[in-house]
């Protein structure tokens, strides 16, 4: 039998790692909100008594019969800062398909997607889901290494977006946007020192699809990101008392491209 090229090998690694990985999402919303997803593989349910009464018809459309834990020893295996409100539910990442199916879905208004570049912080991705979710988006993007991955804390701070916003993660971010223009898609790259406001671009792409792209904050749009972009905007601010937090920038720019 011939070898496998250690590529294949690397990548079969991978999937079997992604099989064996689950997360803990905590928090009452989360936790909530998971339990109701049909999409969700729900493996371990830890409650307190209190929890329990709280989340009684989403325990029982989850199906998942609970641990009953006594609330001074919480006995899932969170990071000991979690705010877990006697909630907890160990799950599998859920798989929202590929980039191709998601960015084209299936007709209607033209689409909006966010892609983040390097954007490593939970909780302003999770802000961000909420975000997409408020405005319609159709998904939001990020690279699967150097991006915040589906965790409790992400999970919290969407507030239950994360059940309903595709979060995909693709192996590069920069052949993701060469393909999303290859399917039509106008890229705008958020820059303080972009070439033009958000608002005159985005009015004359109400029929397009857009894509948003925004960098980490301080580090910004890295250099490829930047040359991939359609165009590079800005948000036009009063005074010079500095830049918007990624997750504003990306509520701001949302706002700004949604479809009415």
């Amino acid at each position: 039998m011939a070898k496998k090229p250690s590529w294949v090998i690397e990548k079969e690694r991978g999937r079997r790692a992604a099989a064996a990985e689950t997360v803990w999402l905590f928090g009452l919303h989360a936790v909530r909100d998971a339990l109701m997803n049909p999409a969700r593989v729900k493996l371990r349910l830890v409650l307190t008594k209190n929890a329990e009464d709280k989340l009684h018809d989403a325990i029982a459309v989850g199906g998942l019969e609970p641990e009953i834990a006594d609330p001074r020893k919480f006995t899932a295996p969170l990071d000991p800062g979690s705010v877990h409100q006697g909630a907890a539910l160990e799950v599998k990442p859920l798989d929202w398909g590929r980039l191709e199916d998601v960015a084209l879905g299936d007709g209607g208004a033209a689409p909006r997607l966010v892609l983040l570049d390097q954007v490593t912080d939970p909780h302003n991705v999770g802000a961000i889901l909420r975000s997409a979710e408020v405005f319609g988006a159709r998904a939001v993007v990020a690279p699967a290494r150097h991006a915040a991955p589906e965790t409790g804390a992400l999970a919290k701070t969407a507030s239950g977006a994360l059940e309903r916003q595709p979060y995909l993660r693709v192996q590069n971010l920069g052949n993701a946007i060469e393909a999303l223009k290859d399917m039509g898609y106008v890229v705008l790259g958020l820059d303080g020192e972009g070439e033009a406001e958000i608002g005159a671009v985005a009015a004359t792409l109400t029929d397009r699809p857009v894509a948003l792209v925004l960098g980490a904050e301080g580090p910004g749009l890295r250099a490829r990101t930047r040359e991939l972009c359609d165009h590079l905007v800005r948000i036009p601010a009063t005074g010079a008392f500095g830049s918007l937090n990624v997750s504003n920038a990306a509520a701001v720019s949302l706002y700004a491209v949604r479809n009415l």
